[in-house]
């Protein structure tokens, strides 16, 4: 790697622009969930003990170039004061004299939040005046956020060009499992993939293809797989004009030796609602009447069979509508397998996007991967074999 990490960097004295994402949960004027916010630590830490100053860069929303005072990120100040243990100050622009003042008062020991980089229009634009007026304020710029680094905005990609640039402890770490789990991976490699539909994971499954021995199709995506083989899915969720292209992968899949791993029971209600009446039947035999909600115990046994057998496990998407009960059942049990091999040290795992962390948070199985990414369209974007623009610019 020729991209540069804090510890190449001499930060004694030195204004650091942190780019980091914060774009949390909040309730009522309070944050609900603080998981982004403690991610950061580690990096925030690292600059104070290294003499540096942080000054932290980061969007909240969408507010389109505009100032929208609820999108204000001076509601994640007492959030990040309580995690970063640390006096946390803030400014009300993220450029100007207003955050330049701030800068110059800021104190050993403190940290400095600066406004919504996306109350600029040239943020999400991209735009290199904008970016100027951002390197204006610092020495050493530092990316935190790889949850943001699929997007070239001013404060993600042109601003690293201006300044000495390095990654975050927690950007380093997504990239270090990622490449890991991907660019050379212990062998068998297996791969989940889930969710809703099969257009949304094209490109994922194009690019994991080649790149490991086995995928589990779950989800929405895997009735799609079963109907494009002249299965009768019911009235379950599924894009039956993508047929041919399913059948396409599956082609692909078997010319490169990759394992389609797909439903053989499946469990299916006739309601889609918490607690509904529901039945487990082959996946050959879904009554036409009702819709296929989560994969069944065979299918699990499957799952966690290749589990056992694979050294490296890429995990994005559930099983089945996890959301509801019972449907959460599949998901469950392959997590806490693929957690309790992870954790005996017999699987590598990596995971993420938002519907998997959750999934993985719900089982409990979480906290025993070896690593899950808190991003989302980042995490997908890499798996899917993309440049990510905030990524490139660090070298």
């Amino acid at each position: 790697m020729t991209r540069k990490t804090l510890a190449d960097m001499d930060l004694q004295g030195k204004i650091v622009l942190t780019r980091v994402d914060i774009n949390v949960p909040v309730e009522d004027g309070r944050v609900t969930d603080a998981t982004r916010i403690e991610r950061i630590k580690p990096t925030v830490d690292a600059i104070l003990d290294a003499g540096g100053k942080p000054v932290l860069l980061a969007h909240f929303d969408r507010p389109k170039g505009k100032v929208v005072p609820e999108m204000s990120l001076s509601v994640t100040r007492d959030a990040l004061s309580q995690v970063l243990g640390r006096d946390v100050t803030f400014a009300a622009d993220c450029i100007g004299p207003v955050a330049r003042a701030a800068i110059d008062a800021l104190a050993p020991g403190q940290v400095l939040l600066l406004e919504n980089t996306r109350f600029h229009p040239g943020e999400e634009k991209n735009d290199p005046a904008f970016a100027a007026e951002l390197a204006k304020l610092g020495d050493v710029y530092c990316n935190d956020a790889f949850s943001a680094a699929h997007r070239a905005h001013a404060s993600t990609e042109a601003l690293a060009r201006l300044l000495p640039a390095c990654a975050g402890l927690l950007m380093e770490a997504e990239l270090k499992a990622l490449e890991t789990a991907l660019a050379q991976p212990e062998r068998p490699v297996v791969a989940v993939v889930g969710g809703a539909k099969v257009s949304t994971k094209l490109d994922l499954l194009g690019n994991l293809i080649p790149r490991v021995d086995a995928i589990v199709i779950g989800g929405g995506m895997a009735n799609t797989f079963l109907a494009a083989q002249g299965i009768d899915v019911g009235k379950s969720l599924c894009e039956h004009d993508l047929a041919s292209t399913a059948r396409e992968i599956m082609g692909r899949a078997d010319a490169a030796n990759c394992r389609l791993i797909l439903p053989v029971d499946v469990v299916v209600a006739r309601e889609f609602k918490a607690g509904a009446a529901s039945e487990t039947v082959p996946a050959t035999a879904c009554p036409p009447d009702a819709m296929i909600l989560d994969a069944g115990p065979d299918s699990v046994a499957q799952v966690i069979a290749a589990f056992e057998d694979a050294k490296t496990l890429v995990w994005n998407g559930p099983l089945g509508a996890f959301e509801i009960p019972p449907f959460n059942a599949a998901t469950d049990a392959a997590a806490r397998a693929a957690a309790d091999l992870t954790a005996a040290g017999r699987l590598m795992s990596v995971a993420g996007g938002g519907d998997t962390v959750a999934a993985l948070n719900a089982s409990g199985a979480a906290g025993k991967f070896s690593y899950v990414s808190t991003a989302g369209g980042a995490f997908l974007e890499w798996l899917e074999g993309k440049t990510l623009p905030g990524v490139a610019a660090l070298g």
